[in-house]
């Protein structure tokens, strides 16, 4: 047990090394100490019609119906995939959740604001046929790491996106930002600039800018060690969503970087990311 456990601090330790490349966290769908008891998984389904528009569905073993989670992967809007992050939708669906993780377009071809009309895309599927997989509509929730939480943080506050389907941001109960970037102007690393740069409009891509009454609760949850994504975000977002009047949970933990956030889903010894999502998104049934 005891070499095991070395092994998979060693892998671990690799993960955090290579998490801003492509191939790292596929390596935690190998490593999670969770069990997996998703019964199913139902891969590949057609959001639209373009490639990238696809997503897998994780179910858990346990009678339904089941809150539902929307997650978006990270990679700068540059890359990363459903596939690298299959141990976000084990582990979730272990917690009972009916997972969906979501692929979108990715820079060049994904620039702002066709991502977002993915990731809007997206949800409104699972909104839609959530029950046929087990899932509660009315419990909907979104989340994602990096540019993930900025997907799933943007479109809870930006309306235009879900309005484009025929939603409202009302069918978000709750949403779980993971060391996510919401207030990054001027643009100053090449990601950003790639993906952002032709906006125009640049105050309206900030999710700090975009806050009102009608934003649902959020849970933010950062590394105070991130070199990454600077703290001014969660600050600036937390005090956007508090000034509003809607609720808001800031979760810091201080000894986790940029990358320890999302291993945690992983590797539950790290940090209690999954718990306090659950937590969070629990108080709010």
């Amino acid at each position: 047990m005891k070499r095991l456990l070395l092994v998979l601090t060693a892998a671990i330790a690799l993960v955090a090394l290579t998490l801003t490349g492509c191939s790292g966290p596929r390596l935690l769908n190998s490593v999670t100490l969770n069990p997996d008891r998703a019964t199913s998984i139902t891969r590949n389904l057609a959001y639209g019609e373009l490639e990238r528009q696809r997503l897998d569905l994780y179910r858990p073993d346990s009678a339904g119906p089941h809150p539902v989670l929307v997650y978006f992967h990270g990679g700068g809007w540059e890359w990363g995939s459903k596939e690298e992050y299959a141990f976000v939708g084990k582990r979730f669906a272990a917690e009972g959740y009916l997972v969906a993780m979501v692929n979108y377009r990715l820079t060049p071809e994904g620039a702002w604001p066709v991502f977002m009309e993915d990731v809007a895309a997206s949800i409104a599927w699972v909104h839609d046929h959530a029950a046929d997989y087990g899932g509660d509509p009315d419990r909907l929730y979104t989340a994602g790491h990096s540019a993930g939480g900025y997907n799933a943080v943007m479109v809870a506050v930006a309306p235009e996106f879900l309005g484009a389907y025929g939603k409202s941001t009302d069918i978000i109960r709750g949403v779980a930002g993971i060391s996510g970037p919401y207030d990054f102007l001027p643009l100053d690393v090449a990601s950003s600039k790639a993906t952002f740069g032709k906006a125009s409009d640049l105050e309206a891509t900030q999710p700090v800018n975009r806050v009102t009454a009608d934003a649902p609760p959020m849970i933010l949850l950062y590394g105070q060690k991130d070199d990454v994504v600077l703290q001014r975000n969660i600050d600036s977002m937390e005090r956007a969503l508090n000034d509003a009047g809607v609720r808001v949970e800031r979760v810091i933990y201080p000894e986790a970087d940029h990358a320890d956030t999302v291993i945690a889903i992983a590797w539950p010894r790290r940090l209690p990311v999954v718990e306090d999502i659950t937590r969070f998104f629990e108080s709010l049934d």
